[in-house]
C-alpha cells in the first residue's frame, strides 16, 4: 500500500497546467528562484511520490504565481485526509 508523501502534489500540477506550463517550464522557473530542481523530481512531487519541504513549497507557489494556502488542502478536506492517512499508516 502505497501513502503519499505530500499532500500538495495534485494541486501544483492542476496550477501547472492552469497555467500551461510543462513540468521542464516549472522547474525552469524554480531553479530562477534558487531551487535547483529536475523535471524529474518535480514529476515525483506531483504524482505525490516525493516529501515537500516548507521552503520548496514556498518556492513552488512563487514559481507557480500563487499562495502556499492556495496549494494546500481546505480545512474541511484536510480532516478526512488526516484520517485516510494516519489510519493506514497505524496499519502497517
Amino acid at each position: 500500500m502505497v501513502i503519499a508523501r505530500n499532500v500538495v502534489g495534485p494541486k501544483i500540477r492542476a496550477r501547472r497546467c492552469q497555467l500551461k506550463l510543462t513540468q521542464a517550464m516549472l522547474a525552469a522557473r524554480c531553479r530562477r528562484l534558487g531551487w535547483d530542481i529536475s523535471r524529474e523530481t518535480l514529476a515525483k512531487i506531483e504524482a505525490q511520490f516525493r516529501w515537500v519541504s516548507d521552503f520548496e513549497l514556498l518556492c513552488l507557489a512563487m514559481a507557480l504565481n500563487t499562495t502556499v494556502s492556495e496549494l494546500l488542502p481546505s480545512m474541511d478536506q484536510a480532516s478526512a485526509l488526516l484520517k485516510k492517512t494516519f489510519g493506514k499508516l497505524a496499519t502497517e
